[in-house]
């Protein structure tokens, strides 16, 4: 296909003849003619590009803009993201906080009251008697060996103490089973295991106390621990 500047050349006559009938002098037809060649160039670029072509150069353009799109899509995504990731990061760090700060405090509670548990298991022993600080008799009285327990065994755990006592010896410190070798007021088995508590426990219902005592934290962890056994089995 030609041009339209190829078309313009060959066209010369024509153009003098018009320029004849616009009043142009016949002398002037060359100046014209590049005067018009030169207009129709400068007005008829992308028509100097064959129709072929033409569809290409489009097609780049859209490419050219699809990709700057894309590249603005993917920016956009990009900081979108970084945000997204910034505030869970906030976010994490925040219960992180949280979470140390409850750890602390939970910490700082079960401090408390341990020492508020040690306090009370330091007033209790500070409130019972021990062993030698009775006055040593020739005989007791049921009465008078309560009496002595009361201010030996914690107040929260004397009931407990009372009832097992009670059932085993009835409060008679010389309780002597005839069919076995318990003796005293817990009915020890053999009796002589309370001289670990002293070596008068035949005759002392104060060191026979101490070793019942003794006996049901070591191995129930109270009274009421050793009394909970004997209510199930009927012995401790």
């Amino acid at each position: 296909m030609s041009r339209i500047r190829g078309f313009a050349v060959a066209s010369a006559t024509a153009v003098t003849t018009v320029g004849a009938v616009a009043g142009v002098a016949p002398g002037n037809t060359a100046q014209s003619s590049n005067d018009f060649d030169a207009t129709a160039a400068g007005a008829t670029l992308l028509a100097d590009i064959p129709a072929g072509q033409q569809a290409q150069v489009q097609g780049s353009s859209l490419a050219h803009q699809a990709d700057s799109q894309a590249i603005a899509a993917d920016a956009a995504t990009k900081k979108s993201a970084e945000e997204a990731a910034r505030k869970q990061a906030a976010k994490d760090a925040a219960a992180k906080k949280d979470a140390a700060e409850r750890k602390a405090e939970a910490e700082k509670a079960a401090k408390l009251a341990k020492q508020w548990e040690e306090a009370q298991q330091e007033a209790v022993s500070r409130s019972t008697r021990d062993s030698s600080s009775f006055p040593v008799q020739s005989a007791y009285t049921a009465a008078e060996v309560q009496a002595m327990a009361r201010q030996m065994v914690p107040a929260d755990q004397w009931q407990c103490f009372s009832d097992i006592v009670e059932r085993e010896s009835s409060w008679n410190y010389r309780a002597d089973n005839p069919t076995s070798d318990a003796y005293g007021l817990m009915q020890a088995l053999p009796g002589s295991k309370m001289s670990s508590a002293g070596a008068d426990w035949a005759t002392n219902p104060a060191t026979q106390i101490k070793w019942g005592l003794n006996y049901m934290n070591s191995r129930y962890d109270s009274p009421c621990g050793a009394w909970q056994f004997w209510q199930a089995n009927n012995w401790y």
